[in-house]
């Protein structure tokens, strides 16, 4: 039956807009399940996007002339949507990418409802953390061995190479690029067994595993709080300025790519393109400043994608919840609560750096969504409204973990909510878009309901540490599509990601 994997919901461990576990399925209530709508035209101020100065292409081709056709069109420029147009890119520079007319570029779009970067990566928790082995007797249980070892590869090769391109290019510091660590924190017993569990499957499995274990001894004379932990690989980081830098290199990768931004511009609708269109293009996508004709669309819109994408609205698709993140002042100096990034009991935080006129860092935290209730924020695109319950638990979070470390009562320098997509495997899709799931790979060169059309989305709250990856992998489709290329997986991809290998009925 399909699994719609509830408990998570329930149990509110959602570790962070960009991160999450692997959970049992149970639907203790229900909910419509109907499309999503657009982003809200009045969301909640996000630290990451509402910061002074923060977001200079916030309105970047909103106005004046709309591009008329397009290559590829990207809908969506959050990660996803700027990493594919980063990979689009190099496609273009190496020369792999066919040029549709001699002596005419590659022209590429991307379309934003909302401001640039506005959706879950410019409001999520800040955390680009590959899991190590968290998780991995449910994963190996669920989609074998060969499979859970790429789940983790995946994020290793992404997250390394955003790391690497941040450095290289020399804005490492400039996206506040950390290599904090990651810590993990058991409150009990049961949770430290079944961690302990995970690291030996891995091991067993052949996975090199980065990890050291604290006691609670050890985590209260270094880190203040009386609780085991494990101490994993992971970095922090401003995620929209991230993508504001990715997106600028890939302005600057080859002349030979026409790549442009229109921000405020929804795609209101997809239909096949009409007569006025060239021969070439496919799609016509209808939005409030005129319509845009695409030989290629790629769906980079997370927990929205049901929106163009109706049939995969509810459990057998990607159902949309919503996560509440707060920036808190700490009590304490950086150098007594590290750089790390944390994950247990609910919540999921950072210290930030230090800003110049400060004495104690701002710590982004999150989660906590068992607070607010049935259905748990669960079938919601609306992230212009703050929930009151999980507010509180917020601001009494921190205080309760780290006693002496956070003021009690302390009120949040800035509090937002964001739209996460979950799916029923708590796995992206990754591939051409299908009517209907398949145990076989589509041909890709055979014409079908949604020939040309192509998505990424559904990251289940972990988007960061695997967006960039799967985005390179959806770019190689959609070339290969155009040469008639057969498709070959890289040796790091899982399969179980891919749009035509979904196994609902686990």
């Amino acid at each position: 039956m399909l699994r719609f994997c509830i408990l998570f919901i329930l149990l509110g461990l959602a570790q962070a807009l960009s991160a999450s576990s692997y959970y049992s399925p149970q639907t203790p209530f229900k909910t419509s399940h109907k499309p999503a709508d657009l982003p809200q035209l009045n969301p909640t101020h996000s630290f990451w996007i509402d910061s002074l100065g923060a977001n200079p292409l916030a309105d970047e081709g909103s106005t004046g002339t709309l591009t008329d056709a397009a290559d590829v069109c990207i809908i969506g420029s959050g990660i996803t949507g700027v990493s594919a147009a980063y990979h689009l890119a190099n496609t273009v520079k190496s020369e792999r990418f066919p040029v549709p007319h001699q002596g005419t570029k590659v022209r590429a779009v991307i379309l934003e409802a909302r401001e640039f970067c506005s959706g879950a990566t410019g409001r999520n928790g800040g955390n680009l953390t590959p899991y190590e082995f968290f998780s991995f007797n449910k994963i190996q249980s669920l989609f074998g061995h060969e499979a859970a070892l790429r789940f983790y590869a995946v994020e290793d090769y992404s997250v390394a190479e955003m790391v690497r391109i941040a450095k290289e290019s020399g804005w490492a510091d400039e996206v506040d690029l950390v290599e904090g660590g990651h810590l993990n924190v058991m409150l009990t017993e049961s949770d430290l067994s079944e961690l302990q569990e995970d690291f030996a499957s891995a091991i067993a499995a052949g996975r090199n595993v980065n990890a050291s274990w604290l006691s609670r001894e050890e985590m209260n004379a270094t880190f203040g709080t009386y609780n085991w932990g494990v101490r994993t690989p992971g970095y922090n980081l401003w995620p929209l300025k991230f993508v504001t830098q990715l997106f600028k290199q890939s302005l600057k990768i080859t002349p030979q790519l026409d790549l442009r931004l229109h921000t405020h511009t929804p795609v209101t609708s997809i239909s096949p393109a009409n007569s006025a269109s060239p021969s070439v293009h496919r799609w016509t996508l209808t939005t409030p400043r005129g319509s845009v004709y695409c030989s290629s669309v790629l769906h980079a819109t997370n927990g929205y994608a049901s929106h163009l994408l109706p049939h995969m609205a509810g459990p057998s698709g990607i159902v949309p919840v919503r996560e509440q993140v707060v920036a808190i002042r700490a009590a304490a100096p950086p150098e007594v609560l590290s750089t790390t990034s944390w994950l247990g009991n609910e919540g999921y935080w950072f210290p930030r750096p230090l800003e110049p006129s400060k004495s104690t860092p701002l710590v982004i935290l999150g989660g906590a969504r068992s607070a607010a209730g049935p259905p748990f924020e669960v079938d919601t695109t609306d992230d212009s409204v703050i929930n009151g319950n999980v507010g509180i638990v917020l601001r009494n979070f921190l205080p309760e973990m780290f006693p002496g470390l956070y003021a009690p009562g302390q009120e949040p320098e800035a509090e937002w909510t964001g739209i996460m997509g979950f799916t029923s495997l708590d796995i992206p899709f990754v591939g051409p878009v299908l009517s209907s799931h398949s145990s076989t790979p589509p041909n890709l060169n055979i014409a079908t309901l949604y020939k040309g059309q192509f998505i990424s989305a559904g990251y289940a709250g972990h988007g960061m540490p695997r967006a960039f990856a799967c985005a390179e992998v959806v770019v190689q489709m959609i070339l290969d599509e155009f040469t008639g290329t057969e498709w070959i997986s890289p040796a790091w991809f899982p399969k179980p990601f891919l749009t035509w290998v979904r196994d609902d009925e686990n």
